[in-house]
């Protein structure tokens, strides 16, 4: 399979560049420079946000499919798309869950009302309308039988430029009292970047089309096992305590960022982030590994590291200062769950 992937140096992208490596595929990249291609890829060089940004895809023959996950302005897929319409037999937009209409409801599948305001003409919007409106580029030039429409959740897994894992990973190397927020068994979804890109490549190889929910299933993991696994890893010195919800958002920490990944349950925001029915995406391949598997898998890139991840510019800083912590931890009476 010839695999051209836009990107393709940084977190999925080069997670789905590698997988195709591993697979014997003849993996070409677009990237604008800032990090190196990876191994064994044909690297292209061009800014698509810059004129002629695309001209090094002019010479560059034709492809089985094309991988792309922007995430700024729509009009960026679709010169792409538009570009690469003759020129590659499929189109697969890493979109996100964010597409889906605020709140979506516990349950919610592929058939969820969509964001409004969204164009493949536009400018840079707000990231929800930026996905959606990359989707509706990638269908305006490829058609809804030669393009697939990834509507990722939360990613989790090696190279995360976002910060969530790599936060909690070097809080509990740092050691002692952690503040663990509860119930210990809110169930997560997520999934691992790995097993996103082995789903991309299986959905190239199989012919697939339409839009997809694209995290684990409900359950699949919870905060106790995500947590375990992390203290675990690191040399078990934290000190896991689990707090009750309501200590930790009356104390003004918002969930999510605050505290990265976790949401309070029985609230729409967790319906939302950690309810979906991904049944689509399983009956159409999606295998989704231990949540012990990719926590030791990220401690052991961020070693290579020196235990510190790279961020992306344009996401805000996740994660608890430590005088935040300590300050609940210390709230008299508060409960463990």
């Amino acid at each position: 399979m010839r695999l051209l992937v836009l990107g393709g140096t940084e977190f999925v992208g080069r997670a789905v560049v590698e997988a195709a490596l591993g697979r014997g595929w003849e993996v070409t990249v677009l990237h604008r420079g800032r990090h190196p291609a990876p191994p064994g890829a044909r690297p292209l060089r061009g800014d698509r946000t810059g004129p002629d940004g695309l001209a090094a895809l002019a010479d560059g023959g034709g492809w089985d499919a094309v991988v792309d996950t922007w995430a700024g302005a729509p009009r960026a897929v679709r010169d792409a798309a538009r570009l690469l319409r003759g020129r590659a037999g499929r189109y697969v937009y890493v979109s996100s869950r964010s597409v889906y209409a605020w709140a979506p409801p516990a349950g919610h599948t592929e058939d969820a009302p969509l964001v409004e305001g969204a164009s493949a003409d536009a400018e840079r919007l707000d990231y929800a309308r930026d996905k959606r409106g990359g989707e509706l580029a990638a269908v305006d030039a490829f058609g809804a039988d030669r393009s697939v429409l990834v509507r990722a959740g939360l990613i989790l897994g090696p190279y995360e430029n976002v910060g969530r894992l790599p936060w909690w990973l070097g809080r509990m190397a740092r050691g002692g009292p952690v503040l663990a927020p509860g119930p210990r068994d809110l169930p997560l979804q997520y999934v691992d970047v790995r097993d996103l890109a082995d789903w991309v490549l299986g959905a190239v190889t199989r012919g697939l089309s339409g839009p997809y929910t694209l995290v684990s299933p409900r359950g699949h993991a919870t905060m106790g096992t995500l947590l375990d696994a992390c203290a675990r890893v690191t040399g078990g010195a934290a000190e896991l305590r689990w707090t009750a919800p309501e200590v930790i958002t009356g104390a003004g920490i918002e969930p999510w960022t605050g505290l990265p990944v976790w949401v309070p349950p029985g609230g729409e925001m967790h319906d939302a982030l950690h309810g979906a029915d991904v049944s689509r995406a399983l009956a159409a391949g999606l295998v989704c590994r231990p949540v012990a598997d990719t926590v030791a898998d990220t401690w052991d890139w961020l070693l290579s590291l020196d235990g510190v991840a790279p961020l992306r510019p344009d996401r805000p800083a996740v994660g608890l200062d430590p005088e935040t912590e300590a300050r609940v931890l210390g709230i008299a009476g508060a409960p463990e769950v």
